[in-house]
């Protein structure tokens, strides 16, 4: 039994969704996301909705990533 593509993307998604759970510090579930994202794309982009998966490239790892970061560095706890 082959393990197809679709299997594999599924796998890393599940991978990358444990890591954004129970990643110890928010900079490193903000990268789960990130990845978790890409993969999201790539799975799209799979399914032939290539439209959606530039989309979700953009919005989801791009644009979602950043607003994030900055969002985390403005609200760190000063001692």
């Amino acid at each position: 039994m082959t393990i197809g593509l679709h299997q594999v993307i599924q796998l890393f998604l599940l991978l990358a969704a444990v890591i954004v759970v129970f990643a110890p510090r928010l900079v490193f579930s903000l990268l789960g996301l990130s990845v978790f994202s890409m993969f999201l794309a790539l799975k799209y982009y799979v399914l032939n909705a290539p439209d959606v998966a530039i989309t979700e490239a953009a919005l989801g790892t791009g644009l979602t990533t950043i607003v994030f970061l900055v969002a985390i560095q403005k609200t760190k706890r000063r001692s």
